[in-house]
């Protein structure tokens, strides 16, 4: 059996939003805000930075930084020295992680670019998010009783989180309204959904005249034949 028309009006496609992506990226949640989704932006934005900062505090706000490498050993890849970035990277491969937290993990990234060894501090974020020496490096992870460590654990899931926070953003909501409709327009959808009815709709028949049966006449029964006497 078909299944009769509908005048609800076709879903919007899916519009994929980059600006709001890129904001959520820059601060978790700030995407969807922008898109009017304010709880669950505050959701996210919430979430994730306490997350983040309470991994940062559980390491003395000394596990997020990209390290200068000027000093350590070279590392090959495919038969090639690594340098810059890459090979800070390949030795704090956590970094990845705690990157996509957005503007958050941006002091380590100004702190490796204006990384002096000569100093103690960076020139604006003073240690924040600064490579530590070395004498510190084993000193956190020597007495942190393993709070550093698993500090850092907590701002790259942070940052991970953060990888599907930007998704969302960018795909949009997953449940669309569908687009307002006019007056005029329900109007011009109900007759082209009226016009296909009429016509399926089987036209009324003049009734059929019923011919009179005369009533079946009664047949009489035949007499029995009188009994035969037989003479001596």
């Amino acid at each position: 059996m078909a299944s009769s028309p509908t005048t609800d009006p076709p879903l919007p496609p899916v519009k994929l939003d980059p600006l709001a992506a890129l904001l959520s990226y820059l601060i978790p949640g700030l995407g969807q805000i922008y898109q009017g989704r304010v709880g669950k932006g505050l959701l996210f934005f919430g979430g994730l930075y306490l997350l983040f900062f309470y991994g940062m505090w559980m390491g003395q706000w000394r596990n997020v930084w990209l390290p200068d490498t000027q000093k350590l050993p070279d590392v090959a890849l495919a038969g090639q020295n690594l340098g810059g970035a890459a090979k800070s990277l390949s030795y704090r491969p956590q970094f990845l992680g705690q990157f996509w937290i957005g503007i958050g993990a941006w002091p380590a990234v100004y702190q490796y670019v204006v990384y002096d060894e000569t100093k103690d501090a960076g020139p604006i974020f003073g240690k924040f998010e600064r490579t530590p020496d070395e004498k510190e490096l084993n000193d956190l992870q020597r007495n942190g009783n393993k709070r550093w460590d698993l500090g850092w654990v907590y701002t790259v899931i942070a940052g991970v989180l953060n990888l599907l926070v930007i998704y969302d953003a960018f795909a949009g909501p997953m449940f669309r309204d569908p687009p307002a409709v006019s007056a005029f327009d329900a109007a011009e959808m109900e007759e082209a959904n009226a016009a296909p009815a009429a016509k399926l709709a089987p036209a009324s028949a003049a009734p059929v005249p019923i011919a009179a049966v005369p009533p079946a006449t009664p047949q009489a029964a035949p007499a029995s034949a009188p009994p035969q006497q037989g003479g001596a």
